[in-house]
């Protein structure tokens, strides 16, 4: 997978800032030129916050659209959908701080489900855990920030797709790894 570049980077925050101020004042969404790397297939969140605390965080963890559509997608969600939170409102649009995370195809962590906590690397890697019906996601920023070792974040990943803490140790839980370039205002 090719890594956006910085400048690239800022042009998927614009894009997203855009689409997030057009969908919430209700203005046709414009896309501008954009170089070769939005065409590709990319998994991508959108990540919105306000003085701080979450906003709004939806995305498509699987590359299945262009990184221009994901990004539209996810940024529109994010400030629309997020079902944690009311949709955003105009007044909030200067004070909201936007996030763009670009992600790599999820793995399957190797090793035995034991061990799958020697093969994260906080702040590098983000997760994906699936069983029993459920799956929960975790951006690598997520980690870093409440500074959780790779045994809390596993678990901590499990709580969040509402499976119990440590059914990572399960080997018909599904634990995939992922690495996201984390683009900010």
């Amino acid at each position: 997978m090719r890594l956006l570049s910085q400048e690239d980077g800022i042009k998927g925050l614009t894009l997203a800032r855009d689409v997030i101020r057009a969908v919430v004042q209700n203005d046709q969404i414009v896309l501008p030129p954009l170089p070769s790397v939005f065409s590709e297939k990319r998994g991508v969140f959108v990540t919105l916050k306000r003085e701080g605390e979450l906003r709004g965080c939806i995305g498509l963890p699987l590359p299945v659209m262009s990184l221009k559509d994901a990004i539209v997608e996810a940024a529109t969600s994010a400030a629309l959908q997020d079902p944690r939170f009311l949709p955003v409102r105009s007044l909030e649009l200067p004070s909201i701080h936007v996030e763009l995370t670009v992600l790599s195809i999820p793995e399957e962590i190797p090793g035995s489900s034991e061990e799958r906590h020697n093969h994260l690397t906080i702040g590098r890697h983000g997760l994906i855990i699936r069983g029993r019906g459920r799956s929960g996601l975790l951006l690598p920023q997520v980690a870093s920030e409440y500074q959780w070792n790779p045994i809390e974040f596993l678990d901590q990943t499990c709580r969040k797709a509402g499976l119990p803490p440590g059914c990572w140790r399960d080997e018909t839980i599904s634990v995939l790894r992922f690495e996201g370039q984390i683009f900010s205002e």
